[in-house]
């Protein structure tokens, strides 16, 4: 059976739920500083119409970050896929490029890991940047398990870790950036990539 096509007042709420809870989630100190309730009132919709559409809290969460990811996915397989780029140095940008999204969206980012409805491996974004990562390593001589290997990167990335980093260590984006580059050396052995462009 073919799917209706979205009501137009239904496309402006869902569009008007993800953009009101981008803004509080980008404006709050915690992850935990924003409830659905919080959501639905700035969206102008009833608290219920999140719950239908979204499931739950880690519903909407993940719809949010869908939403952030969209442009950087496109972007990131269009790097990818240049010719000519050294299998190190894509396995360098991508894991630069996905901390950079987890700096700027460290709040957001932690409430996804937080939302406790199943395990943050399960989610598509990151499936996404785990079969990117891996499938980079898979060229990377030297590299005996890159699925694992994959996931450990990753896990350096956290966003619980990305935010306790900045918001409590006091780190600089940049200081985290370059500390993340020192990592990959060590794990990859030293290269010339440069972590930033």
């Amino acid at each position: 059976m073919a799917q209706r096509p979205e009501r137009a007042d239904a496309q402006r709420n869902r569009e008007a739920v993800l953009a009101a809870a981008d803004t509080l989630f980008a404006a709050s100190s915690s992850p935990h500083g924003v409830s659905m309730d919080d959501i639905a009132a700035a969206a102008g919709v009833g608290k219920g119409t999140l719950f239908r559409r979204f499931g739950d809290r880690a519903g909407l969460i993940g719809a949010v970050i869908a939403s952030r990811l969209e442009p950087l996915h496109q972007s990131v397989r269009e790097a990818q896929e240049a010719a000519g780029s050294p299998p190190r140095e894509r396995v360098v940008r991508l894991l630069d490029a996905s901390l950079r999204f987890k700096i700027e969206n460290r709040n957001l980012m932690a409430a996804a890991e937080d939302a406790g409805a199943s395990s943050p491996y399960q989610a598509e974004h990151y499936g996404w940047w785990h079969g990117m990562l891996r499938a980079a390593l898979d060229e990377v001589p030297g590299v005996h398990d890159a699925d694992f290997t994959a996931h450990a990167l990753l896990a350096a990335i956290r966003a619980d870790l990305v935010a306790h980093l900045i918001d409590e260590q006091k780190m600089t984006p940049e200081g985290l950036r370059s500390a993340l580059a020192g990592y990959l050396d060590n794990v990859l052995g030293s290269g010339s990539v440069p972590a930033t462009r």
